[in-house]
């Protein structure tokens, strides 16, 4: 406990009166980005810790879950650099290729004009312009947010660097062949015309229609249901489960398919569910997951009805009509033809939507580039299998291995214009060539038109922002990460496809801890949507309340994977928690806090100063052990209960008497009071940096607390102390509670005589100072005493309260809550009450009988202690 620094070099009395956040916070971050505090250097010798930002899409702007996450992170790296480590930040945005040519397609409409009208080269140039001049706002506003990033290493997945990270992995995986073309049903966009994921489809529930139609004719006839009853067009068989009794005799036959005059077959299929329906299906192979497989099982052929924008080009009545016109079209003419046997309307179904326009998404057959992933995934799984990754929390790591154990092949290849174009090349005679870096195709050759799914790009985030395939020396520090914060959400989208590429590219994982977190909801529990008009700009409450006080409010609901309600009232509070520590931290300094010189030894202090320094001490581990598990919720309420009960409301109380007193005592809790600030502001920096920046350097004279070294705890503990000060805290705690409940005003002094045990005798002037207690002097009597442990309290209330009005007061009080506990004990007593009140409600009135019990022991112990 020799820890010393500078002569403070500020004048405390030139921190202003009152706390004004947005006076503070935008110097601040200029200040703190302008001397390179968040720089990471490669060729340090320190030791790395290295964590890339989930990149947002260069569309976006910052929302709730934006800050949610980014405070956690940067509370993370903030603390990691206090520490002594290289810590990078990885900053950078995503092109987000569905999104972003929305964006512009949308800038091109209001011009009358579409992308096909601009071509293909022109369009780019435009997104590109966009990006520069409206892309990125959400860059400011990480900078509005305090976020520490090294902005000299922003990257863009678009970059020329990254995008030969991309061709140089295209190029390996195609020649490993784990890259492949064929012909599958993917969803397809009819809006976006383009293939999505399965993952970028949001599945609601709609009310449709459930139509049942009879096949064929006679003993010939067969019955299947669908919702969509356009896609019968391009029926190719109807499947049964072979096991089905009633259908044995059509199998291997063939029916008519109505409206069409095709004859189809009947085929068995152990894939169809007998008990669902009528146990047959009708089989559309080119517009329907399942029926594909059914038609590669059977050899059926499969018949293409729709075009990319879900038009019908099946020849006849429905041709050129929308999928929905021609859906209506098409029962009508079978209800017409007599073929229609049942209606079930409405019908609740869930129907797939692409996530990026809301549009239905279409099941079609298409031909696509795909990643062979089984061997891919396997590896994912095992380094998580074998401890090289961690997951935390660990319970949901049962959900990363349900999705990679189960991964289907991926397909990469997206029908748009904006994004990584795939490297493959094809000659006039068919050849294919898949050119890598540094390489080109022969002449007259032309590209594949179509690009790469955004999440290929942004798979290779980890390594290829700092510079692979280069052997460079950012990858030789920084990469693996020591750890990737993300949603639960992204474990999907995201953080599968991260750890396939980074282990199939490295060889090693690319990270050693998935650290997961939850949604931000509303303080209702509710998802935060517009729809539900509930969605909150961050930027609204800084503005209102400062960014410190969003930040601790979002900190304090962070458990780790589960979702965190957030409200305006929170971020109230928690702007009421960020100004006292600015008030307190002004009054020590006015008072004399000091850092100023060696702590003196424990021998040499008061036990009021031996115990702020114990629970220090104990704070600081126990701050340490919630930063390492990513407890952020009980890391704040930790710091928030330690720094106001404890720091500002206790000790700062209990030392006015010694600083009143004067001498070296005084000097020596001043140097305590500077010690213990110090290291306050210092634990809470990494969740609110812009106060505890601004106040640290007033307190210390040092230039910022964000290269300060984080506190360390030197194993002191006082525990004799500790029980001393928790003695004196029951005696003040209980005065207090009485003077409240009898009515006593806070600021009124009260004559008392204090029977004291031995220990807390020595704190007697802060006890009458804290409880405003004056001397007993002659006429003294006393009208309430208070046994509190070892110790007595004796008060004379005569002149504090009106006895015979607060006896009235309290008698009225006592008769409500007897009236109460006996309406409650009839009911509870009546067996006819009890057999037909519903649960709750009975629940509900033992509570108040509850309540209503406690109440009358209260103020019946209240009524005894008053005056006669």
């Amino acid at each position: 406990m020799t820890e010393t620094h500078p002569q403070n070099s500020i004048d405390p009395t030139t921190l202003p009166t009152t706390f004004v956040p947005v006076e503070l916070e935008g110097e601040l971050y200029v200040r703190w980005v302008d001397r390179g505090y968040f720089k990471a250097d490669e060729t340090s010798d320190k030791p790395a810790y290295a964590i890339v930002i989930p990149p947002p899409n260069v569309t976006g702007r910052l929302h709730m879950g934006h800050a949610y996450e980014h405070t956690q992170i940067d509370a993370i790296t903030r603390r990691k650099r206090m520490q002594g480590f290289e810590t990078l930040w990885q900053p950078g945005m995503d092109h987000a290729g569905i999104a972003t040519q929305n964006v512009v397609e949308r800038e091109l409409a209001k011009e009358r004009l579409s992308r096909h009208d601009l071509g293909r080269e022109a369009f780019e140039q435009r997104v590109w312009r966009w990006k520069a001049e409206s892309g990125g706002a959400i860059s400011d506003q990480m900078r509005r947010l305090g976020d520490g990033v090294d902005w000299e290493r922003e990257r863009f997945t678009m970059d020329e660097g990254l995008s030969h990270a991309v061709q140089t992995i295209f190029k390996r995986l195609y020649d490993d062949e784990l890259i492949y073309r064929a012909e599958r049903i993917i969803n397809w966009c009819p809006r976006c015309t383009t293939a999505i994921s399965d993952i970028e489809v949001d599945h609601k529930e709609l009310d449709g229609e459930l139509v049942s139609i009879r096949y064929g004719d006679g003993e010939d006839s067969i019955v299947v249901a669908t919702t969509r009853a356009e896609t019968m067009l391009g029926d190719t068989a109807v499947a049964v489960h072979p096991d089905d009794d009633r259908y044995r005799h059509l199998i291997g036959r063939e029916i008519v398919l109505p409206l069409t005059g095709r004859r189809i077959p009947v085929v068995a299929d152990e894939h169809v569910d007998p008990e669902f329906g009528t146990g047959a299906v009708k089989v559309t192979p080119a517009h329907d997951p399942n029926d594909f497989e059914i038609g590669q099982r059977h050899n059926l052929s499969s018949l293409t009805v729709m075009d990319e924008r879900a038009i019908i080009t099946a020849a006849g009545p429905f041709q050129g009509l929308d999928r929905l016109e021609a859906r209506s079209g098409v029962v009508a003419a079978l209800r017409a033809d007599g073929r229609i046997v049942a209606e079930k309307r409405p019908y609740v179904h869930a129907v797939g939507h692409c996530s990026r326009c809301g549009t239905v998404i279409e099941p079609r057959l298409s031909m696509q580039w795909w990643v062979k992933v089984a061997p891919l995934a396997k590896a994912a799984g095992d380094a998580v299998r074998d401890g090289r990754v961690a997951i935390h929390p660990p319970e949901l790591a049962s959900r990363y291995f349900d999705w990679v154990d189960n991964l289907r092949d991926w397909n990469i290849s997206r029908q748009l214009w904006w994004g990584h174009r795939i490297p493959i090349w094809y000659g006039s005679a068919g050849e294919v060539m898949c050119v890598g870096p540094n390489e080109t195709a022969p002449e007259g050759w032309v590209q594949d038109p179509d690009v790469l799914d955004t999440w290929f790009s942004s798979a290779l985030w980890p390594f290829s922002t700092m510079g692979w395939p280069d052997k460079t020396e950012s990858l030789a520090k920084f990469y693996p990460n020591s750890v990737l914060f993300t949603g639960y959400d992204l474990m999907f989208f995201w953080i599968a496809r991260m750890m396939m590429f980074g282990l199939y590219a490295t060889g090693q994982p690319p990270f050693a801890t998935i650290a997961l977190h939850g949604m931000v909801r509303d303080k209702f529990g509710k998802k935060m949507s517009k729809s539900f008009g509930n969605v909150v700009d961050p930027i609204t409450w800084m503005d209102a309340y400062g960014t410190d006080a969003l930040r601790f409010a979002l900190a304090r609901a962070a458990n780790p994977g589960t979702d965190a309600p957030i409200s305006e009232e929170s971020v109230e509070g928690a702007r009421n928690f960020t100004t006292k520590i600015w008030n307190a931290t002004r009054f020590a300094l006015l008072n004399g806090a000091t850092t100023t010189g060696p702590i003196p030894a424990p021998e040499t202090l008061s036990a009021v100063d031996r115990w702020i320094l114990s629970r220090l001490n104990t704070v600081i581990a126990e701050a340490d052990a919630l930063f390492e598990d990513y407890q952020f919720a009980k890391l704040a309420e930790l710091l928030y209960h330690f720094a106001w009960d404890e720091v500002f409301d206790w000790y700062l109380e209990l030392s006015k008497t010694t600083y009143s007193a004067g001498g070296a005592a005084a000097d020596t809790s001043r140097r305590v009071l500077g010690h213990v600030l110090d290291s306050l502001l210092r634990l809470l920096h990494p969740i609110v940096p812009f106060v505890t920046d601004k106040l640290w350097t007033t307190l210390t004279g040092q230039e910022s607390v964000v290269i300060a070294s984080w506190p360390t705890d030197p194993g002191y503990r006082d525990r004799d102390a500790e029980s001393e000060i928790a003695e004196l805290q029951e005696l003040v705690t209980e005065v207090r509670r009485f003077r409240s409940d009898q009515g006593v005003r806070t600021s009124q002094r009260v004559p008392a005589e204090l029977e004291l045990t031995p220990t807390l005798a020595a704190h007697e002037p802060a006890i009458r100072q804290l409880l405003r207690l004056e001397p007993a002097t002659q006429g003294f009597s006393a009208t309430a005493t208070l046994p509190i442990g070892q110790a007595r309290v004796s008060l004379d209330l005569s002149q504090a309260i009106d006895v015979e009005a607060e006896r009235r007061r309290l008698q009225k009080a006592l008769v409500a809550a007897e009236k109460e506990l006996d309406t409650a004990a009839k009911k509870l007593g009546n067996e006819g009450f009890l057999a037909k009140a519903p649960a709750d409600v009975v629940e509900g009135i033992r509570a108040r009988q509850q309540t209503a019990q406690q109440d009358a022991q209260r103020i019946r112990g209240q009524l005894e202690l008053l005056p006669q």
